[in-house]
């Protein structure tokens, strides 16, 4: 019995002695620097524990593997290490380290959509972007509307003019996604306030008033104004005859200057033929068009013409209006 109480008494203090040292030792890992010079280091889909602290020790962050595991499992994140790009800076610990590749936040990429653009020309900036997945490629038009689980099949003016940023390898379609989702709301919000008594009856209406709107005029204090008129013009049945919509109409064959023959053009959105708007928009317009479009100022003007400097002049008969082309148009031809 003597016996059996001694070797308790031993294995009592072993286990002890084991579990101070250890502890001595979880707690001297747990401060230990393990990155001692800024890194980029991806943790691609996919990738196991082991790969990870393999990809680490490749890259000279010296990260003990039973440890890594040790405090992972303690701090729960062991199973929770997010894939994406991160940025190590100098001086971090295992412990920090693993909260770090636990968090997602990774290293972020931006592109930039400005207001004006097309969808064509989104598409391409697109596809010229860095790190973006492509799988947009030879998609036709109603396809990715479907994806959107969008109700229209053509995608110009549905989308958001914004910087969006993604991680590392995120595909163009979950760009495309953010930035529809992001016009969606702020469409949504804009017409939830818009005055009473408009012309236009729907928030798509708004998208595509807004979207001339925007390629008409990029002056502030302007795209009210612009609205007032274009308004007044459809509640008056007279068409809208603005050039951008001309352009759009013809596409790629457009080479800077609008002839006679391109004003007689039967297109869908040639507003010097058709009444009323086109049937999409024609730009992706930022949220001061769309509120422009659902906030037209009052007044009695019914034309403008541009001034050359990207302002323009406002007439309510055709008379004045006559006159400011001649001045501001014709004058410098």
């Amino acid at each position: 019995m003597k016996i059996f109480v001694n070797i308790l008494a031993f294995l009592l203090f072993f286990f002890a002695v084991v579990s101070v040292l250890g502890w001595a030792a979880y707690q001297k890992e747990n401060s230990r620097v393990v990155v001692n010079k800024p890194h980029i280091f991806e943790i691609k889909q996919g990738s196991s524990v082991n790969q990870i602290i393999q990809n680490l020790q490749n890259q000279q962050i010296t990260v003990h593997s039973l440890w890594f595991k040790i405090m992972g499992y303690n701090q729960q994140s062991i199973h929770k290490l997010k894939a994406g790009e991160y940025e190590l800076k100098q001086g971090l610990t295992t412990s920090q380290l693993l909260t770090l590749l636990a968090s997602g936040k990774s290293r972020q990429y931006s592109i930039t959509f400005p207001e004006g653009w097309t969808f064509k020309q989104m598409l391409q900036k697109i596809s010229e972007t860095p790190y973006l997945q492509q799988t947009l490629t030879n998609i036709d038009n109603e396809t990715l509307m479907a994806r959107l689980n969008a109700d229209y099949k053509h995608p110009e003016g549905l989308f958001f003019p914004d910087t969006y940023f993604f991680d590392k390898n995120n595909t163009d379609f979950s760009v495309l996604k953010k930035a529809y989702l992001k016009m969606q709301t702020v469409l949504q919000q804009q017409w939830d306030k818009r005055t009473t008594d408009l012309v236009i009856t729907s928030p798509y209406q708004t998208l595509i008033l807004a979207s001339i709107i925007e390629k008409e005029t990029a002056v502030a204090n302007e795209r009210t104004l612009i609205s007032g008129v274009f308004s007044r013009r459809l509640q008056k049945g007279m068409r809208l005859q603005t050039d951008p919509t001309i352009i759009y109409g013809m596409g790629d064959r457009y080479k800077g200057n609008i002839r006679y023959q391109d004003l007689r053009e039967s297109t869908p959105y040639n507003t010097y033929v058709i009444n009323g708007l086109p049937p999409t928009p024609i730009a992706m317009p930022g949220k001061a068009a769309i509120y422009a479009a659902l906030h037209p100022a009052k007044g009695s003007s019914i034309y403008f013409v541009s001034r050359g400097n990207g302002t323009h002049v406002f007439s309510t008969t055709l008379n004045e209006h006559n006159k400011a082309v001649n001045k501001y148009q014709r004058s410098n031809k």
